[in-house]
């Protein structure tokens, strides 16, 4: 058998992808499609038309043809074998029988067909087999990309901490007087003095990400109120600086990519001129056949004034959080105060809080290995069989006192593997199909429907469905960490506030 092309092509004779076995020239394989329409006789059922040094093997694919061009000594038995496996390859690419998808689809068509012919020869391959060979699935690459992130996140949390001691020093330089070399510039853009800069909390907490700004040096001030909620610009400018040169910061950029959904996802509530924000942001990894590898739960609670009235107020806090969440105040709020009282004041009360600044006064951090602890499980159990995979996914609340609102579970399809046949589900689903994504939405998952499943079939492997990923968000916190009241300073009379709460998503993984 010698197999010179294989085409698609329409009706009417238009070739919409071709790919030539063997040497020819162009015109002579364009003059050969040209006269397949012409050679067609409608009144015959054959599948086949010959010339006098060709022979046309066709197989009808709703507007379009499949074609095969072949020396007339081929073996027609073998000639309409390699036809059927052709005609079985272009649904694996293609959704639609259409010319604009086989366009879209006609690189990864002629890789495939590239794997069924050799130099005119048929190749011994099944249609497994090709998917595999034009896949090629690589674990070494797997792990090799796993490694290099790992080294990233570890190169991004030792420049972070390097950042933290330049600041440190740098605090210690202005509070002696003395001239350190190298933070005249310093990564801030300029020194600044003591009155200005905020020391960074723990080194174990990620201080959330501000667009860093340049400020030209300022004398002290005095006699005005402290300035608080710095949130670490000087690490935020180092990490940034790595942006500009060059260097692909993924935690900072997923940082941002969260503020930004904060603001989307947080409905416009009415304010007063005190108002408060507890915000928590869960990063969370799992492994897919069960176990917690990690789960870090940051919360801060933010203060914003816009009556200078109310500037000088004490926060009353109730901390019922019992699974070992570390607090830390704001190093100019009383320590004291809040140790005996449980409450939020600054350590000077004869200063305000500053005006119409988003100021965090408090945060905390919860850590844990704890399956028990995870606010959403997911179950994703893909089984192979002759056809490709049966795929089913569970997810169940693990805490129940959470109501998670616009739940998306993302699950990776293979390439190349069609359109998955969806059989059950709870909610509703969508099939990203730029993003090779099955996307499993619900509106909401409280105790009332606190677990739920999906069943669909695909063509691929079971490790194709992996990394499945979540996002969702939640008006209640994860730690039981709320503001009980708010008073005056002098005299104690309450004062009339706002709050809104948010747990948002930063990563949360099952690999």
């Amino acid at each position: 058998m010698v197999l010179l092309a294989a085409a698609v092509c329409t009706k009417s004779g238009k070739a919409i992808i071709s790919r030539q076995f063997v040497e020819m020239t162009r015109s002579r394989i364009e003059g050969l499609l040209a006269a397949f329409p012409k050679l067609m006789n409608t009144g015959k059922q054959h599948t086949f038309v010959e010339t006098e040094s060709v022979r046309y093997v066709y197989q009808p694919l709703e507007k379009l043809y499949m074609l095969l061009i072949t020396t007339k000594n081929s073996n027609i038995l073998e000639d309409l074998e390699t036809l059927r496996l052709f005609s079985r390859v272009i649904p694996e690419y293609c959704k639609v029988m259409e010319e604009s998808e086989i366009v879209d689809q006609s690189f990864p068509l002629i890789f495939a067909f590239d794997e069924i012919v050799a130099l005119g020869y048929r190749e011994n391959v099944n249609l497994a087999q090709i998917r595999t060979f034009t896949e090629m699935d690589s674990h070494e690459e797997k792990v090799f990309k796993a490694v290099r992130e790992s080294q990233e996140r570890e190169a991004i949390q030792e420049m972070k901490k390097k950042a933290k001691e330049l600041q440190a020093a740098r605090r210690e330089a202005e509070r002696t007087g003395k001239k350190t070399p190298g933070f005249g510039g310093g990564f801030g853009g300029g020194s600044r003095s003591s009155g200005e800069s905020v020391p960074v909390m723990a080194d174990d907490y990620k201080p959330e990400p501000s667009k860093p700004t340049y400020t030209a040096p300022k004398p002290s001030p005095s006699g005005r109120a402290m300035k608080l909620g710095s949130k670490g610009k000087d690490v935020d400018h180092f990490v940034d600086k790595l942006v500009s040169e060059g260097q692909e910061v993924a935690s900072t950029k997923a940082s941002r990519q969260s503020a930004q959904a904060a603001k989307i996802a947080t409905p416009a509530i009415h304010t007063e001129s005190v108002h408060l924000r507890i915000e928590e942001k869960v990063t969370l990894t799992a492994r897919r056949d069960g176990g917690l590898d990690n789960m870090e739960i940051h919360g801060m609670i933010s203060l914003r004034i816009s009556d200078e009235q109310y500037g000088k107020i004490i926060i009353a806090v109730e901390n019922q959080e019992a699974r070992g969440a570390q607090i830390q105040t704001h190093p100019n709020v009383d320590k004291k105060l809040f140790q005996s009282k449980s409450e939020i004041g600054l350590k000077n009360p004869n200063k305000p809080f500053p005006i119409n600044n988003d100021i965090g006064v408090m945060r905390w951090r919860l850590q844990s290995n704890d399956e028990s602890l995870m606010p959403l499980s997911i179950n994703c159990w893909p089984t192979e069989s002759s056809d490709g995979c049966d795929v089913n996914v569970e997810y169940e609340l693990e805490q129940e006192q959470l109501e998670l609102n616009d739940v998306v579970i993302s699950i990776p399809l293979p390439s190349g593997g069609g359109a998955p046949v969806v059989g059950d589900l709870d909610g509703e689903y969508h099939v990203d199909s730029r993003r090779g994504m099955l996307e499993w939405r619900l509106p909401v998952i409280d105790a009332s429907n606190k677990s739920g499943s999906l069943e669909f079939s695909c063509h691929g492997h079971s490790d194709d469905f992996f990394p499945v990923s979540v996002s969702f968000v939640s008006t209640k916190s994860y730690c039981d960490v709320t503001v009980s009241g708010i008073r005056m300073v002098d005299g104690g009379q309450p004062v009339k506030y706002s709050s809104d709460t948010a747990l948002l998503v930063e990563k949360y993984e099952i690999l």
